[in-house]
């Protein structure tokens, strides 16, 4: 192959990854609420019963309200790309850096850590219509105890 098919080649396979992700993105973007009838939570678990979704730039901005295992109210924010690399959460929460990485235009796979220790991670797939969407966790506790959840979320 030539240098020039070789920069071109390389051109059309960053455009084509560039347009994946910004395709799962636009997806995402939104107001999700908390559906508790759908979901399948563990009581020992808090709650997100708000995820918002914006563009901030060239990044996303995760904001999540909910509440804890306590009962108290948590908020967290994270902003980033859906590239696969961890980038810092702020807010009260039992991990610190989160990754989404790009399954189709529907799917992202979640990650998230602690100190660079793994926490939990999961699985959000917005429907084909669009209004909802579902984010399965996989875990464990500071405890060790290994534990699983499904929240279901529609877009308001």
């Amino acid at each position: 192959m030539t240098k020039s098919k070789s920069i071109i080649a390389t051109l059309a396979l960053s455009l084509v990854a560039i347009t994946f992700s910004l395709a799962a993105s636009d997806l995402q973007m939104g107001t999700w609420k908390l559906n508790e009838g759908k979901s399948k939570l563990m009581p020992e678990m808090g709650k997100n019963t708000l995820v918002v979704y914006a563009t901030d730039g060239d990044k996303v901005k995760v904001t999540v309200d909910g509440v804890g295992k306590d009962g108290k109210a948590t908020h967290s924010v994270w902003v980033g790309k859906f590239d696969g690399k961890m980038y810092p959460v702020e807010g009260n929460l039992a991990y610190n850096q989160v990754k989404y990485t790009p399954v189709d235009d529907h799917t992202n796979k979640i990650e998230t850590m602690k100190d660079g220790k793994p926490v939990w991670s999961g699985k959000i797939t917005v429907a084909k219509d669009g209004k909802s969407r579902e984010v399965t966790v996989n875990g464990s506790d500071a405890e060790g105890k290994k534990f699983h959840a499904l929240a279901v979320y529609d877009k308001e």
